[in-house]
């Protein structure tokens, strides 16, 4: 298990960095908040989670140990993958999650793309007993990462939705949401983040 890794940061994409360690490149596929914890050039440390398929092997990138150990525990539950884990970390904090489920807020779950009503309640079904307990105050600061400059910053952002399970005409309304006004270019996690907490408020 390879359980974090400490590097210099290579690349930032859309969903995933790259992180140097040792010599070696590795891709990490990551959330919102993650990647708004690093800088290109920089070193950095991600929380990681390895999901192992026969024709795969795909490393997972966290800000933090609560949050991998959130994303390892949602699996658990009854038709949660990793791809809907790592959705309800792109929407929910830890804390907002663990509210959710300990309350049994199916509607605030569903917020997430890629879980139904039933995926819900199944959710709360199963992982009430073992989410643990939430603080009265979440952690939304996120350190932002250093201004990127493409023009092409709403493909990226758009794509990143997409792999997110995001689509259909409340994306541009989104994107819209998160340009500055004086029509300068985000960095592109930042305004990913934004435009993910816009959406999951539909």
């Amino acid at each position: 298990m390879i359980t974090s890794v400490s590097g210099t940061v290579a690349r930032i994409g859309v969903d995933h960095a790259v992180v140097e360690v040792g010599g070696v490149g590795l891709a990490v596929l990551c959330t919102p908040h993650a990647l708004a914890n690093l800088r290109t050039g920089s070193p950095g440390r991600l929380a990681t989670s390895l999901i192992v398929r026969e024709d795969s092997l795909t490393l997972y990138g966290f800000a933090d140990d609560e949050e991998r150990d959130l994303f390892e525990l949602l699996q658990t539950a009854n038709g949660v993958g990793p791809k809907v884990a790592r959705a309800i970390l792109a929407v929910l904090s830890p804390d907002e999650i663990r509210r959710a489920v300990s309350t049994g807020d199916h509607k605030t779950l569903t917020r997430a793309p890629g879980l139904g009503p039933k995926g819900a309640e199944k959710l709360v079904v199963e992982l009430r007993d073992r989410i643990g307990a939430f603080t009265t105050s979440s952690a939304n600061g996120v350190p932002v990462a250093g201004r990127q400059s493409e023009a092409s910053w709403r493909t990226q952002v758009r794509a990143g939705l997409g792999s997110l399970g995001f689509t259909g005409k409340d994306v541009d309304g989104a994107l819209d949401a998160v340009t500055p006004a004086d029509g300068s270019a985000p960095e592109v996690s930042t305004a990913l983040r934004g435009a993910i907490q816009r959406l999951g408020r539909k």
